[in-house]
C-alpha cells in the first residue's frame, strides 16, 4: 500500500486546484494512502474529502516537530505542489522520492516585467498533473472536486426563502488584493440591470459594499454571514456565478457552474482560469501596456488609473448573464 504525501500550503483556490491530482492518484494507484500537508487555516477544506486519509497541518512554531512526525510516517512518495523553501525543508527531512511542481517563476517574471509571454499554454491543473506523471498517474480531464460537510449545507427554504423560489446568480465581490476587485460603481451598473435575483458573497470586510448593492431590487447581501463552506453551498445551488479571480471562482468550477470571471491586474495566461466549468466567460481589458502588473496583486493600482477594471465591458456582461439565465 503506497503512502503518498501531497504538499500545498495555501491558498483556497490553489488547494482546490490540486484535487484532480488527489482523485487521479486515488483512482489509478490501488490502495494508495493519500496524505495532504497544508497550513492549519486550510485544513477545513478536507473535512469531507473522501480520498484523503490524513491532513497534516503546518505551523511555523512547530515545523521541526512536524518534520519528525512526517518522517516517522514513512512516505513512499512526496508530491510537492508548492515548491518553496518551506516544502524543500520538508523534503530534505523526509528523505523520500520527491517530485516537484514547476512554478514557472522566471516565465511569470518575464511576463510581469517585460510583457513577453513565454508561458506554456497549459492550465495549472495540467502542470500539477505533470508532476505526478512521474509516478505513472495520468490526468483525468475536468475532475476538480469540492466536498461540503453535510453540517455546512445551506437549506435555502429555511434560511433564504427568496433564493429558494427562483434561479439566482451568485456575485462574489471579494478578493484578497484590491487590484483584483472591480469597483463598486461597476458592480452596481452590472447588477441593477440584470432583472434577476442575486446573492452577494464575500467576507466581513465586504459587508458594507454588499449593503450598498443590496439596495438594488432582488439583491441579497450575504457578505460576512457564511463560512467558506456555506458560501460554497450557495454557489452549488446557484444558476450562474460572477466572480473575480479568486478561490470562489475555482469552487464554482468544481461544481461545473457557468462562470463569468472578471480579471484585473492578473491574466488567465498564468494558467488559473476556471477549469472544467460548464461555460466560462473571461472578461479582461486587453492591450494595456501595464498589465499584468503582478502575478498576485496590490492594494492600489501602481499606475493610479486602474483601467484594467474601470474599462470593463459591463454591457456585454449583462447580455451574457441575461442570455444564460434566459431573461
Amino acid at each position: 500500500m503506497p503512502k503518498i504525501l501531497i504538499i500545498r500550503f495555501s491558498s483556497i483556490g490553489d488547494i482546490v486546484l490540486t484535487t484532480p491530482v488527489i482523485r487521479a492518484i486515488y483512482e489509478q494507484i490501488p490502495q494508495a494512502e493519500i496524505h495532504f500537508l497544508t497550513k492549519s487555516s486550510y485544513a477545513f477544506l478536507f473535512v469531507a474529502h473522501p480520498f484523503v486519509s490524513k491532513v497534516w497541518c503546518w505551523q511555523k512554531k512547530h515545523a521541526e516537530t512536524l518534520a519528525l512526525e512526517l518522517k516517522a510516517a514513512h512516505f513512499d512518495y512526496i508530491i510537492d505542489l508548492h515548491h518553496n523553501l518551506r516544502s524543500l525543508n520538508i523534503k530534505v527531512a523526509l528523505d523520500a522520492p520527491a517530485f516537484s511542481f514547476d512554478k514557472l517563476n522566471i516565465e511569470k517574471w518575464v511576463m510581469v516585467h517585460f510583457k513577453k509571454n513565454i508561458l506554456p499554454p497549459l492550465h495549472i491543473v495540467e502542470r500539477y498533473m505533470k508532476t505526478v506523471s512521474k509516478i505513472g498517474v495520468r490526468n483525468i480531464p475536468n475532475t476538480l472536486d469540492f466536498f461540503i460537510p453535510k453540517s455546512e449545507l445551506i437549506d435555502l427554504a429555511s434560511r433564504y426563502p427568496l433564493l429558494a423560489t427562483t434561479k439566482y446568480v451568485v456575485a462574489c465581490i471579494g478578493a484578497q488584493h484590491e487590484t483584483k476587485k472591480m469597483p463598486m460603481e461597476k458592480w452596481k451598473s452590472l447588477l441593477q440591470d440584470l432583472n434577476c435575483t442575486v446573492a452577494i458573497l464575500g467576507g466581513q470586510e465586504d459587508f458594507e459594499n454588499g449593503e450598498k448593492l443590496s439596495a438594488l431590487n432582488n439583491v441579497v447581501n450575504l457578505c460576512g454571514e457564511l463560512s467558506v463552506m456555506g458560501s460554497a453551498s450557495m454557489i452549488q445551488q446557484s444558476e450562474f456565478v460572477i466572480t473575480h479571480d479568486t478561490g470562489m471562482m475555482h469552487i464554482a468550477a468544481a461544481f461545473r457552474k457557468k462562470i463569468l470571471s472578471i480579471w484585473g491586474n492578473t491574466i488567465p495566461e498564468f494558467g488559473m482560469y476556471p477549469y472544467g466549468a460548464e461555460k466560462s466567460f473571461l472578461f479582461e481589458v486587453k492591450n494595456l501596456s501595464c498589465r499584468p502588473c503582478s502575478k498576485i496583486g496590490f492594494s492600489v493600482c501602481p499606475k493610479k488609473h486602474f483601467k484594467c477594471m474601470h474599462d470593463q465591458d459591463i454591457a456585454k456582461m449583462i447580455d451574457i448573464v441575461k442570455s444564460e439565465m434566459n431573461i
